[in-house]
Parts: structure tokens; sequence; C-alpha cells
């Protein structure tokens, strides 16, 4: 399995389906993943069953705050490196100078700069995040407990839409659900995302389950056809059911396969060159308006991993970070950064955007956030692509920033601050507990209500944590 991060040094440390192809889900195919579901459904009472959703932009790496969102002009040059603060269309709020397209509508997002936990290492950090506990081992990226969306698709087990209820796009190095800590714990496989992977700009890119020739389109509509005039054959024959079980789920899983809504999300040329310039045409815009698209069509949680920025048309350069993991070692990240933040910049505004000119600001809330945060003070270092001394900042859990929107809150906001050489919360201190409680709000989920673990003991969706009051 690809690692995410295989040079770190920080200190601390769908093949087929049928005949036509399967939902890339850790050896599942679909027809399993759903007759799973419908099995825990079953057993659990059903969620609030609306219309809301998240749309999760993952950052793996760590995202250094202090050249994004919290920058520190007045620090010592140690700490505040080369690039300057601009002011943006909201008093009192500032952004990188690589990032002007923020600067134009702060007053439709948020951006939270206190929030902190204390795991640094890449595995331990992923899994402090993106559950809500602290993790029973401190690396690896193997989940001890559920992501939170593998949660949302738990709880909404129930809702049928025509598109998965939790998917997400990765590149095709990392699509295991392992590779960021994705995975669903205790709650099972049949929670764990449809994963779609590699570079929705480029010509030749296919979501390989919807990818059929048209002669195997043909064999599974034949298949279908076939189930229903076999019906009552199997019902004389097979007094047990397991038999119409199975062809139950195995329909279930080509309607799924061959639904208008699933393949009409996925079809990009019903959007105007306008708007995807507008995204830029390249693996981070599209995978972001393909997001758009698919709450849009009715998924409850979609998962944007923005990882290697140089892909499509971007070259990578000599001294470039494959991921947000930048210590001096991977790359130049300054360098990086004149590179990396103005594509970062074009998807994410985009897609604040489009949800507002879409009216779904507030049935849709938009969190883009990294694991961690970067060392306030500059590091440095000989490159191992790049063969030269140069700057690089190493993992800092101390200290984070994010940008939230949509989701219906107040907006125009910065929430929190970090000292002046931004290396923790100088006040509202928050833990990513304190987000994942505000995104259940928004979805109408009771984060106090448990789930059983492989021991039978019932785990609350989140040990502690409060809605964040100021986007309420």
């Amino acid at each position: 399995m690809s690692r995410p991060f295989p040079r770190c040094s920080g200190p601390l440390s769908r093949r087929s389906f049928l005949t036509a192809g399967s939902l890339g889900l850790g050896g599942l195919g679909l027809a399993d993943l759903l007759r799973l579901r419908a099995e825990a459904a079953a057993r659990q009472p059903a969620g609030k069953d609306d219309d809301t959703a998240i749309i999760f932009v993952w950052l793996p790496g760590g995202p250094p705050h202090m050249e994004m969102y919290d920058m520190k002009p007045d620090a010592p040059a140690e700490y505040r490196g080369p690039f300057r603060p601009i002011a943006t269309n909201v008093a009192g709020i500032d952004v990188c100078e690589l990032m002007p397209r923020h600067a134009q509508i702060a007053d439709k997002y948020n951006i939270i700069r206190s929030v902190a936990h204390e795991f640094s290492d890449h595995g331990g950090g992923h899994k402090r995040f993106l559950t809500g506990r602290d993790p029973l081992e401190p690396t690896g990226f193997v989940n001890d407990f559920p992501m939170a969306g593998s949660v949302v698709a738990k709880v909404r087990a129930n809702r049928r839409t025509g598109v998965p209820n939790y998917i997400c796009g990765s590149s095709r190095n990392n699509a295991n659900v392992d590779a960021f800590s994705f995975g669903a714990a205790y709650l099972g496989s049949a929670y764990t995302p449809y994963t779609f992977t590699g570079d929705p700009s480029d010509a030749k890119f296919k979501v390989q389950d919807l990818a059929m020739e048209e002669s195997v389109a043909l064999r599974l509509e034949d298949r279908a056809q076939l189930l229903s005039s076999l019906d009552r054959m199997r019902r004389q024959v097979d007094n047990t059911g397991a038999l119409d079980a199975m062809d139950k789920y195995s329909a279930e899983a080509i309607d799924l396969l061959l639904s208008p809504q699933m393949r009409n999300a996925f079809d990009l040329s019903q959007e105007s060159d306008e708007l995807k310039d507008r995204y830029g045409r390249h693996a981070w815009g599209f995978r972001a308006l393909l997001a758009r698209r698919l709450v849009e069509a009715g998924s409850s949680f979609v998962t944007v991993v923005m990882e290697n920025a140089h892909v499509s048309p971007i070259r990578y350069p000599k001294d470039g970070v494959f991921n947000w993991d930048s210590h001096a070692v991977n790359g130049h990240i300054f360098n990086d950064a004149l590179v990396r933040l103005p594509i970062y910049d074009q998807a994410i505004t985009a897609l604040v955007e489009d949800l507002y000119n879409r009216g779904l600001d507030k049935r849709v809330l938009l969190v883009v956030t990294g694991e961690f945060g970067r060392t306030p003070r500059i590091s440095y270092g000989v490159g191992s692509r790049s063969g030269v001394m140069q700057p690089g900042r190493d993992h800092w859990p101390q200290a984070m920033s994010m940008l939230v929107a949509g989701g219906g809150m107040r907006t125009g906001q910065v929430i929190g601050s970090t000292n002046a050489k931004g290396e923790h919360p100088q006040d509202r201190p928050l833990t990513p507990n304190d987000l994942w409680a505000t995104v259940y709000r928004h979805l109408g989920i009771d984060y106090t209500q448990s789930f059983p673990n492989m021991a039978g003991r019932p785990m609350p969706i989140l040990p502690y944590g409060e809605p964040i009051s100021e986007l309420l």
C-alpha cells in the first residue's frame, strides 16, 4: 500500500462487480456493501433524514498555518517567513498574499485559528483529528475509532438518494481507506466511503464503476431482467430465502451503478467552461467541483483529498513537496507555496462561491483542514530531491488553522487566535471535537448517542466537545 508520507522526517515522530466493476471498498463488492448496510440499519434507529451535507476537504501532511490563515508579520524573521498578509473584504481579516481570491470573499467563510491537540505523528494526528478520540496507538493509520464520515454513513444508513451517502475523491496512490485514517473501525466495512480516484481534469479520467463498455452495461441490464424473470422459480426452489436475499442486493447494486443520479453527478460535461476555468483545470479544482455535484445529487458526506498539487498541467518543481508535509528534507516550503497556494486559493474559493451561487450555502457545510499545523520556527535541512540546504517547517499540533463555510452559519469571522509567534492558542482554545460537534449538529446527528465497539461496550460518537457557538 502506498503511504502518504514516505519521506517524512519530523522530529516527532473497483476491480469487478459482476463483470462491470465494483466499489473500491477494501475488497467488498457493492452488493456486499448494500447487504451489510441493510443488516446494520435494521439494528439501529434511523437518524435525522434531511438533505444537509458536508464537504470535507482534507489537506494531508499538515498545512502551514503561518503561511496561510495565521500570518505573523511582526514576529522575528526565523518565524514569520517571506510572505506578507493582505487585507480582505472584511475588516480585521487578513490572509496570505498568495491567496488573493480568499481576500475577495472573506465575508463568505470563517477562519478558525485556535484548534489544537497533542498528536504530532501523522498517523496519530490523522486518527486524533478525524475520530474525535485519542488513538490507542499514536502511530500508524488504521483507525481505532470510526472516522466522522463513517459515523454519518452509519446514522444515515437508511437514506436513499441514488448516490452513496459517503464518498471520497483521492489520488490513485492513496485510495485505500487506511492511507489517511478514513476507516470505520468497529462500525464495520459497510461504512467506509465509495472512493473515486485519479485526476478528474484529465480527458481520460473515468470513474471505474461507471466507465462500462456498452456491451457490459447491456449485460448488467440483462442480468437485472433475468433476476426479475427468475423470481417465481427462485421462490419455489429456495425455501430458505438465501438466494432471494443475495439477488436482492445484487439487483440494488446494479440499480445504483446504472442510476441516473449517479451518472449525472459524475458527468462534468454538464458544467460550463467558465465554471471549470473558475475552479481550475487541475485535479484539485475538478475534485472540488465534483464534490459540489455529489452533495447536490444527495450524498451526505463527501471528502476531497487535496494532496499533491503538482499534477495535471502543473510541473513538479525540483524542490516541491508532495503533500503538505513541508519538512526541509521534503522540499522548500516557500518555493512550494508559490505553486501550491495559488492552486489551493483558486479551488477553495470557487467551491465557496459555487455553494452560494447555487443556493447550497445553508444545507452544505464546508470544512477545509489538515491534521495539524507546522512549527512556527523555520528549520533548515538538505532536501532529498534538491540536494541543497532549504527551509521547512515540522509537525505542530499545538496550533492549526482551518476554513469553514456554508452550513447556514454566520460568516466573515476569525475565531480564536494564537500568540505572537503562532505557537499555541491565546484565546478561544478549541479541539477537533468542537469542530465535529458543530458538523454533527448541522447534520442533525445526536453526537452523544453510542454504538457498540468490538467488545460490545457502548461508545458515544464524541466523548466530549461542544458546537462552536460563533458558527451557530
